[in-house]
């Protein structure tokens, strides 16, 4: 979120609005929970360092925008997101994921977010920095002999003057694409292979990998070798090389760790996979209540070792996310529940908001399909009544069949226009009307077939 001018929680619905149809309960927790963000900002310090995020759970059945509300959310904040599942996590001992390496993993998303902001800073003076390299390359400065006197004579200011017109009789080709042919030899880096090494741990494999070949890659001299190019590719190369060495990778670093402790947003989905029901018994129970102790210190506060350095997770904003179907949020143990003060019930999606979901967002499934067939010079026209013929079939396979709310969608606009797709290439049409009879005709043997239905819609 730009800190100059913060959205109120009012626009942050507002903007939610525009790609997430109907939750507004959930919509307005997670405003407020942004808002707070900035506003802890504004704190003075000692007071600042004491107020904690407000994490939230979110209850519903699957496909009802759960993940897109966090998912929008974190592109208005502009904050490492980083969206996981609860039940890829297994207790410390057991072979699988550990719960800190989320937050090695945000840490990543915060460098790799931070290092665009800065290579788009120094793009310019990167890109006349590789026009210089290059130009070099194609005009190589005149050798100058070990006899010549220290106070330059006078042919030879004419000889650097001379250079110096065709120095730029070169800049100007090479800006008007005259030279993007040309062969040039320069020296290209070489990708070195890392010696293959064996890690037996259970937990952090993926970290201690990564780190190794940081080591590595250190530890053995980079190789180079000389090759002859196009212009074109050498100037990208000489640009790529220039914006590298242009940032402060030290200070994008402390940036990303400061904007990951301070900003970083966590969206556990499928927490209640790891519910214990009808209290601890078997093994799997006890290893679900074991992922739950392993996270609740990082959703209390902990500091976690990453390669960037140590990283607090005190004012990471966790959203966690659950159908609860055989379980409720008062199965996870007492002490994870109070993490999460905030609790926001999404409801079930229906006919009519299925009509809505096709139509009003912004990436509506009818303005992307249609822009699909345009590629193709074909304009397709959905009729308001093959919409709601489509909105009911969906709410009727999910009534009889699994319940996948609005991802039920994007089998069903897939099944109705797969011939139209296969064939659009071949087509002489330029317009195509889709109603409810050619729905119909399309879907009504799927949909009235319950079994086929189960596997197909």
């Amino acid at each position: 979120m730009n800190q100059e001018k913060p959205l109120t929680p009012r626009e942050i619905v507002a903007e939610l609005d525009k790609y997430i149809i109907g939750q507004d309960d959930a919509k307005r927790s997670v405003a407020i929970a942004l808002r707070n963000r900035w506003r802890r900002q504004q704190v003075e310090p000692p007071l600042r360092d004491e107020i904690a995020p407000k994490n939230i759970i979110m209850i519903g059945p699957t496909g009802v925008g759960k993940t897109e509300i966090a998912r929008r959310l974190a592109q208005l904040a502009q904050s490492p997101f980083l969206k996981i599942e609860a039940s890829k996590f297994t207790e410390v001992g057991y072979v699988g994921r550990d719960v800190e390496s989320m937050i090695r993993d945000l840490a990543d998303l915060a460098v790799n977010m931070v290092k665009k902001e800065e290579q788009e800073k120094v793009q310019q003076k990167a890109k006349d920095m590789a026009e210089e390299r290059l130009l070099d390359l194609l005009v190589p400065p005149a050798p100058r002999s070990r006899n010549m006197p220290a106070g330059p004579p006078s042919d030879l200011s004419v000889s650097e003057t001379s250079q110096d017109s065709t120095r730029e009789k070169f800049r100007q080709m090479l800006i008007d694409g005259k030279l993007d042919e040309k062969m040039v030899e320069m020296e290209i880096e070489q990708q070195q292979s890392m010696p293959m090494v064996e890690v037996f741990s259970n937990t952090g494999m993926e970290d201690m990998s990564s780190s190794l070949k940081d080591v590595f890659g250190k530890m053995f001299p980079k190789k180079s070798k000389r090759q002859k190019i196009k212009v074109t590719e050498a100037l990208e190369f000489l640009h790529k090389e220039e914006v590298e060495r242009l940032i402060d990778m030290d200070k994008v670093i402390r940036l990303a760790v400061q904007r990951t402790e301070q900003s970083g947003i966590i969206f556990l989905d499928e927490i209640d996979k790891i519910a214990s029901r009808e209290g601890v018994g078997s093994g799997a129970e006890v290893s679900r209540e074991g992922v739950q102790r392993d996270l609740l210190p990082i959703v209390e506060g902990a500091t976690v070792s990453t390669k960037y350095g140590m990283v607090k997770t005190d004012h990471i904003l966790f959203i966690a996310s659950g159908a609860f179907h055989t379980s409720k949020p008062s199965d996870l143990v007492p002490e994870l529940q109070g993490r999460f003060p905030i609790r926001v019930e999404l409801n079930a999606l229906g006919e009519e908001e299925f009509f809505r979901i096709l139509t009003e967002p912004k990436n509506a499934l009818i303005k992307q399909y249609t822009a699909l067939m345009e590629t193709e010079k074909i304009g397709l026209l959905f009729e308001d009544d093959a919409i709601r013929e489509m909105a009911r079939i969906a709410s009727d396979v999910n009534q009889k069949t699994e319940n996948i709310g609005a991802r039920r969608l994007h089998t069903i606009m897939e099944r109705l226009l797969e011939e139209l797709s296969f064939d659009a290439p071949d087509l002489d049409e330029t317009e195509i009307q889709v109603d409810s009879a050619y729905v119909n005709k399309q879907l009504a043997d799927i949909s009235q077939d319950e079994d086929l239905s189960r596997f197909i819609l």
